[in-house]
């Protein structure tokens, strides 16, 4: 992560504007190429922006009958594919829109970028289909669409899926092959968590032609918000795993304040670590099941997500962290039995930063809901200083979508958490009381060869509140690993840190997980 004093960023500016300087006097004006529209204009106009007062007005009202659509009509009205933006570009890539309504009611202008000039894409209602709506005049050319996505042939070579969308404040989703849409990517989030809360959003947009026959697509956006003004750089890779290359130049507004960079939003209801709620036959119902992290000193961090009872902030200290994401581990359909919503199916993703990020933490916010509808999980980078106003703060990351991940796994990894008050699954020993038992099972790395002998392995349990009681390790054949026990003794109300990971001989067979535990009132 850097930061650029005012002097620099002044003379970066310069040297940008001296490559499209006139160097040859005796060229005629129709000769002078023009110069070709880049990220360092984005920049350009988010300093400017963060100069001037920040505008929060949107829209008092649509045109109608767009003021007052319910979610089922808004979704009604469809682009018209035959109207693709990038037709007769030979690129691999379609660009649709989305109308205003419903939720989607700050407009937002789209540029499409060919040759090194931007021009922006006028609405027409010529370009979507509006269902069952009933449109009797149509709304002016400055209308501007609620976001944006691109198709591309990500599964099959000649069908163009949803690959990436742009839609509502900063938020985007993008998708590799046979994934479905679950977790959410954001470009900033600000006071995440606390009653300041604010949510920027993206102003405008431009989007280069992609090359013929390139899965490379790039993207330009101007983001605005209260708290600051921002360019952002997008480089989309789609395929299997799809991959989002991210360069941000932040302009803070204010100073002081908790920013929470690269930020992932998801959904958990419901899994087998945590089953407070119930819904009928599904008994897991989650878009992530827990957040991955990869500190600086390369140690390999699983927390198992939960719904808690009241809003829960966890943090990981860290310096020049190397990695974090949310990540659905659980695959198999058996564990939610939806046909429809395919769970199995939802993509992980995983954010890596470019650079040195220096001092700061992962940042986990969990939320309690009672419904699969509300998003209630985020996961973000917090700096340890915040950025000051008045010079550009820098930084880049890449973000990968996919399924198993397995890079993501040198060592064993969490495949299942388990808990249950100790004295419920009987013991031939004497318990304690307050003894609370957990059951996690790792599978992968070298764990196969282990399983015949399971005895060369030890199970390495520790608690900053309360003891461990006893620990041992058992093969699960069924995973073609092997299955931690442990018992810890924590006083009544008291919430105890508790990390776990095994070895064999002084050298460590998987990640390391890590659970916020509250014992039992008494």
């Amino acid at each position: 992560m850097t930061r650029i004093t005012r002097r620099q960023f002044a003379g970066a500016l310069s040297a940008i504007g001296a490559q499209f300087a006139l160097k040859v006097p005796a060229l005629a004006a129709s000769d002078v190429p023009k110069p070709r529209f880049g990220f360092e204009n984005v920049v350009q106009r988010a300093h400017d922006l963060a100069l001037a007062p920040f505008d929060a007005v949107v829209p008092p009202r649509l045109p109608d009958p767009f003021d007052a659509l319910d979610f089922d009509t808004w979704r009604g009205i469809r682009f018209k594919r035959e109207h693709d933006i990038f037709a007769g570009a030979d690129g691999g890539f379609r660009l649709e829109t989305f109308h205003l309504g419903f939720l989607y009611r700050r407009p937002m202008t789209v540029n499409m970028i060919r040759d090194g000039i931007a021009t922006p894409i006028p609405y027409s209602p010529a370009l979507f289909d509006y269902g069952r709506l009933k449109v009797e005049k149509a709304p002016p050319v400055n209308t501007g669409f609620a976001g944006f996505r691109l198709h591309f042939p990500v599964n099959e070579p000649h069908v163009h899926d949803e690959v990436i969308s742009f839609l509502g404040a900063s938020y985007f989703r993008f998708l590799g092959r046979d994934q479905k849409y679950g977790l959410s990517a954001r470009a900033l989030c600000v006071e995440t968590g606390s009653e300041h809360e604010s949510f920027p959003f993206f102003r405008e947009f431009w989007i280069e032609t992609p090359e013929k026959g390139s899965n490379h697509a790039t993207l330009y956006a101007l983001l605005d918000g209260e708290a600051a003004t921002g360019a952002f750089r997008f480089d989309l890779f789609a395929g299997q795993e799809s991959a989002l290359e991210i360069q941000a130049t932040l302009f803070p507004r204010r100073a002081g304040m908790k920013l929470g960079l690269a930020p992932l939003t998801s959904m958990y209801l419901t899994g087998e670590n945590d089953r407070d709620v119930r819904d009928g036959f599904r008994t897991e119902l989650h878009d992530s099941d827990g957040l991955l992290i990869r500190t600086g000193a390369g140690e390999w961090l699983w927390r198992p997500l939960t719904n808690p009872p009241r809003t829960r902030i966890s943090s990981f200290l860290d310096n020049n962290n190397r990695g974090f994401g949310l990540l659905q581990r659980d695959r198999t359909f058996e564990s939610y039995q939806d046909l429809d919503l395919a769970y199995e199916n939802r993509p992980s993703y995983f954010v890596e930063p470019i650079g040195d990020w220096g001092e700061g933490r992962v940042e986990l916010l969990e939320l309690p809901t009672r419904d699969e509808t509300n998003d209630n999980i985020v996961a973000s980078w917090t700096p340890a200083k915040s950025p000051e106003p008045g010079a550009p703060f820098v930084y880049a990351y890449r973000i990968t979508a996919g399924l198993d991940m397995p890079q993501l796994a040198p060592n064993g990894m969490v495949v299942n958490t388990f808990e249950a008050p100790a004295r419920a699954l009987g013991s031939a020993e004497p318990l304690d009381p307050d003894a609370h038992r957990f059951i996690v099972d790792f599978a992968g790395g070298d764990l196969a060869y282990y399983v015949v002998d399971p005895g060369q392995v030890e199970a390495v349990a520790t608690t900053n509140a309360g003891r461990v009681l006893r620990a041992s390790v058992v093969a699960n054949a069924h995973i073609g690993g092997l299955r931690a026990l442990f018992d810890v003794s924590v006083q009544p109300g008291q919430t105890a840190d508790l990390r776990l990971f095994l070895r064999a001989h002084g050298r460590t067979l998987t990640e390391t997980w890590t659970y916020p535990w509250t014992a039992p009132a008494a």
